[in-house]
């Protein structure tokens, strides 16, 4: 009887054929300046390419995708969906991030156009155990939806939402992020100025992927 009832619960449980799909969103608004921009894109690549990330995300079949955002009707699907499930895959993702041209300059910060921006994109994502949306940036928005709002629609539609705040002075970023960005399940990682972004998102990823949640 306790084997049936083990193969039951084994054929009802969900076999995700990827752990994450992880979407991640880079600030192109105004704030952001060409240096800055290359620190985010050589960041991204650098941060799958090391190994203990790169392993994390093929073990775990992870999907991932880019978006780049601004302001009010600027957000990009940059790079589109694809599942990481050999080191040539992690490669390729990294060679086209590097790649990937600025979709936008001289705009406002719409944090949470960006938000409802990204959640569409699930539409088009692999089945996955977790969905979850990475928001990057430097500024507080001044302009579009209403951030807590989009937040709190990704909470209801089961999205985790998990943020970089990229710190000039103070923390006032991470503490905006906090308060009205992030999910209740997700957290805010720190990058002091736009120097620490390559190893702000290294840490972010490979918490994500590992599955080391909070």
């Amino acid at each position: 009887m306790k084997t049936l009832l083990s193969a039951f619960c084994l054929a009802a449980a969900p076999a995700w054929a990827c752990d994450t799909a992880l979407l991640l969103t880079i600030d192109v608004s105004n704030s952001i300046d060409t240096v800055e921009y290359r620190l985010q894109a050589d960041g991204m690549a650098d941060a799958v390419l090391d190994a203990e990330v790169s392993e994390a995300l093929i073990s775990g079949q992870v999907a991932v995708a880019v978006i780049q955002w601004s302001g009010v009707g600027r957000q990009d699907l940059s790079i589109p969906w694809r599942q990481l499930r050999s080191v040539a895959d992690v490669q390729t993702f990294a060679v086209d991030a590097r790649k990937m041209p600025r979709a936008f300059v001289q705009s406002d910060t719409a944090v949470g156009d960006a938000i409802l921006f990204a959640l569409d994109q699930f539409a088009d994502a692999p089945n996955c155990g977790r969905q979850v949306i990475d928001i990057s940036g430097d500024g507080q928005p001044n302009a579009g939806s209403d951030t807590r709002l989009a937040s709190r629609a990704a909470e209801r539609r089961g999205v985790t939402i998990n943020a970089i705040a990229i710190e000039s002075m103070g923390i006032a970023i991470t503490t905006f992020l906090n308060r009205s960005v992030i999910t209740r399940d997700g957290f805010v990682i720190t990058a002091r100025r736009h120097l620490d972004y390559p190893r702000a998102i290294r840490e972010k990823i490979l918490r994500e992927v590992s599955r080391i949640f909070g």
